[in-house]
């Protein structure tokens, strides 16, 4: 009898355990979500700086310089969309395996919310 709540012990520690690692993995994943927003938001920024701006320069003439822009642009966008959808998915991820360790303890089920 004293060896089953041992084990019984050791089992929710393995599954607390295994929580706060993934726990952790989700937080990382927000800290990946907030860094894709940041990317996500400075090609937005820059667009509406330069329609402020439009009316001081034309268009044709700063060709040149106005391509690579829209190109450097155009990536920080696709690396942003990237970072947030793959955060997005991790996430999720994470959630149902929190869902099965809470369905195999329910003294951990209360625990984690």
């Amino acid at each position: 009898m004293g060896q089953e709540n041992t084990e019984s012990t050791e089992n929710i520690s393995v599954l607390i355990g295994e929580a706060q690692l993934i726990l952790a993995e989700k937080r990382t994943s927000l800290a990946v979500l907030r860094s894709g927003v940041a990317v996500l938001a400075l090609p937005i920024t820059v667009l509406s700086f330069l329609i402020a701006t439009s009316k001081y320069y034309d268009f044709f003439n700063v060709l040149h310089f106005v391509i690579p822009l829209f190109c450097i642009l155009g990536a920080l966008t696709v690396i942003g969309v990237y970072l947030i959808a793959r955060s997005v998915i991790r996430m999720q991820h994470y959630d149902k395996l929190l869902k099965n360790i809470k369905r195999k303890n329910h003294t951990i089920s209360e625990l984690i919310d």
